[in-house]
């Protein structure tokens, strides 16, 4: 415990006070957003995670990858807020994504039918009538009629139809408003009472407060893995330790890229049945978390210097400074993301990043992207 304590202690004063603070936060998200998939026992390239962030995917989507992405915004909608908010009801069902549905003061609305045509049912309208009263004088006349009353019928039976279809799916959306999503069977397990479980898991909260910041977290996340209050978002127990230790001011300057940290650590401790064992393991997933915090800092500081160092005799309205803001702040960048980020064309992009000397990472042939290792 007390070497996770003066690790992260370090590792959030030194992000204080450091020049790449901003990217080191923003990375951070992008790994740290990867690396719980990587905990869950699925794989998602950060490359694709980067694209499919900025809309630019390579490939469709897989369903991992669109959970990774749910991560990242997570995390970025946690930073974002207050410090406590995330561990606040509101802020856990605002981070599920639950919609409260406010009943209409007006009551149930209602839909009017079309009114029918005037022409009685299974009668034809007769053949046109001119200004005159006269029929008109047109050899085709009844044919046309009679396909203009065809018509006339089968627009009437479509929107009889249409109304129909529209009043079921509003009785269906009402119902659906009136019933909690937890008791529909079709989507989620009946027996599992997500809103018990997160009750339960939120009164362990005051006994974390009464112990030291990183143990107090680990006591949390321990809860929140032995009690599972959410099945299908599981990952956002590791996202609320780290807004947890924001919240304690332990760790102020950046979102905890916990999951970094926890990957590290074999599966049987930390999945062990022994209390002790679990507790050792988060603590040493913390530990490892700032170790490789501040491997990071130096990464990209000394990436920093060196690209700051190639531009320094450049022109006032150059577009590297701009180059290397997204560089330091994304794991990788490809030229089409270069080319929006700093508004040049993707010939030019690919020139500055000739220019800014960055290492390729990919090697791949449907793109190639380029990072700070």
């Amino acid at each position: 415990m007390i070497s996770a304590e003066d690790a992260l202690a370090r590792l959030d004063e030194r992000t204080n006070r450091h020049a790449v603070e901003e990217g080191y936060r923003e990375r951070g998200h992008f790994f740290d957003a990867a690396a719980a998939l990587w905990v869950a026992g699925e794989l998602v390239h950060v490359e694709d995670l980067v694209l499919h962030d900025a809309h630019m995917d390579a490939r469709a989507p897989t369903h991992e990858l669109t959970i990774a992405h749910s991560v990242l915004r997570a995390r970025r909608r946690i930073w974002l807020a207050e410090p406590a908010w995330a561990l606040s009801s509101q802020g856990i069902a605002a981070l599920r994504g639950e919609q409260l549905a406010a009943a209409d003061s007006g009551g149930m609305l209602t839909k009017t039918r079309p009114e029918a045509p005037h022409t009685a049912a299974g009668s034809d309208p007769g053949p046109e009538v001119e200004a005159d009263g006269q029929p008109e004088d047109n050899p085709m006349a009844a044919e046309f009629a009679a396909i203009d009353a065809a018509i006339a019928r089968s627009q009437h039976l479509l929107d009889a139809h249409k109304q129909d279809a529209l009043d079921v799916a509003e009785r269906a959306a009402l119902a659906t408003a009136q019933e909690p999503l937890g008791q529909l069977g079709l989507l989620f397990d009946e027996e599992w009472d997500e809103e018990a479980r997160l009750d339960d898991w939120r009164q362990t909260i005051a006994a974390a407060d009464q112990l030291p910041p990183c143990l107090g977290a680990t006591l949390l996340f321990d809860a929140w893995d032995r009690k599972e209050p959410l099945r299908r978002q599981h990952w956002l127990g590791a996202l609320l330790v780290s807004a947890y230790l924001r919240s304690r001011g332990k760790v102020t300057s950046h979102l905890l890229v916990f999951n970094t940290g926890l990957k590290t650590v074999r599966y049987e401790r930390r999945r062990s049945q022994d209390a002790l064992t679990r507790w050792s393991a988060f603590l040493e997933a913390m530990t490892v978390t700032a170790e490789l915090g501040l491997k990071e800092l130096d990464r990209l500081s000394l990436a920093k210097t060196q690209m700051e160092m190639r531009i320094r005799d450049r022109r006032s309205n150059s577009s590297l400074p701009a180059l290397i803001e997204l560089v330091l702040s994304r794991p990788i960048v490809s030229a089409a993301l270069v080319a929006r980020h700093v508004g040049v064309t993707p010939r030019g992009a690919l020139n500055l990043v000739r220019e800014l000397g960055i290492r390729e990472m990919t090697g791949r042939g449907r793109y190639r992207g380029w990072g700070v290792l």
